[in-house]
């Protein structure tokens, strides 16, 4: 896929742009099948709904410091409501992470026009669509990297942090592709993890997923200690990790 970003174009021009353009993505039609037909079937609980079954564009304060990058949407979550982390366990715990941090007004997010709104943070993903089992192929990935590639290039966070290490990759690979000299070896995904690639600081944070929050790998207290970190950095309270991939191509 070819993206190109418009020189000292205004990052609410690019990501209004891009939230236009995702949701009509059809560069893996085999996942837009599996989200069309995830939206048809339902899950009983959820009958009453009409699934948003499309890419899901990312979320968050357009001149936020702070980018998170997840994995991907859930099935019967945000390929049902339209928005990142919006209508399942994984997004009751990360937002109310970010409500006891002050980066959200509410801690739930429920749907699209709850009044949820985010300050400081932007919340993206690996992949847009609703893969089978939560697990993008690496082509999926892929096609789905040039999002993230123009989002981080007009944002310039001051930190990224990635759940999970499909996240911390696509972070990672979205970096390199805009110019980062990426360190070696190159830095591998773990809790807790920090690492400054250009001008931004990559954190790793478990996945917020049900497998992790309700068997305690990853707690309320190891989020919000990330988030923390996270907001310190880019406040300049705290002194960012220096590293030899601190430089630029070209």
């Amino acid at each position: 896929m070819s993206l190109h970003l418009v020189p000292n174009s205004r990052p609410n021009t690019v990501l209004a742009r891009l939230a236009r353009s995702i949701p009509n993505c059809r560069l893996c039609p085999e996942l837009r099948s599996y989200c069309a037909l995830t939206a048809q079937t339902k899950r009983r609980s959820f009958a009453e709904w009409k699934y948003w079954g499309r890419p899901v564009p990312s979320f968050g304060d357009q001149a936020a410091q702070i980018v998170i990058v997840g994995l991907a949407p859930a099935a019967h979550g945000a390929n049902r409501t339209g928005r990142m982390f919006t209508g399942d366990r994984s997004g009751d715990f990360l937002y109310a992470a970010l409500h006891r941090a002050g980066l959200a007004n509410q801690p739930t997010s429920e749907r699209i026009g709850d009044g949820l709104e985010l300050k400081g943070v932007y919340i993206t993903a690996a992949a847009r669509c609703a893969p089978p089992g939560n697990k993008p192929t690496p082509g999926q990935l892929e096609n789905c990297r040039p999002y993230l590639i123009q989002e981080l290039a007009v944002l310039r966070p001051a930190v990224i942090i990635c759940l999970g290490a499909i996240g911390w990759n696509s972070a990672l690979a979205a970096l390199a592709t805009g110019g980062i000299i990426l360190p070696k070896p190159r830095p591998k995904f773990g809790h807790g993890i920090e690492c400054r690639l250009g001008s931004s600081t990559v954190l790793g944070c478990y996945h917020v997923s049900q497998q992790n929050t309700f068997t305690g790998r990853l707690t309320a207290k190891m989020i919000d200690q990330v988030i923390e970190r996270a907001k310190a950095i880019a406040s300049g309270e705290a002194p960012a990790t220096q590293s030899a991939a601190d430089t630029r191509t070209g």
